[in-house]
């Protein structure tokens, strides 16, 4: 399984508009991701709700993981946009 911990670099955490970017980004990715506080349960990072209720801050530690065809790629994007809290998904890395 590929995984990538990072840490929120918006500054209000995944709530809100983050969270709507963040889900968005996954949803396009084409690969199925789940998100996690660090040491935490991993939810479906496609779903708005699963991820507004992990509750994370923003400098603190999340894990993205996927064992899909792909993952290594799209779990590398999804890093860079939750650590440098982008507006939108970058096209390479």
């Amino acid at each position: 399984m590929a995984e990538r911990r990072v840490n929120v670099g918006w500054a209000e955490g995944l709530h809100a508009r983050p969270a709507s970017i963040f889900v968005r980004a996954a949803t396009s990715s084409g690969v199925p991701v789940t998100i996690a506080k660090a040491d935490g349960t991993p939810v479906n990072a496609g779903s708005m709700l699963a991820v507004l209720g992990l509750g994370a801050q923003g400098g603190e530690e999340i894990v993205l993981a996927s064992d899909a065809e792909g993952a290594e790629i799209a779990l590398d994007r999804l890093a860079k946009l939750v650590a440098e809290g982008l507006e939108e998904l970058p096209e390479t890395v």
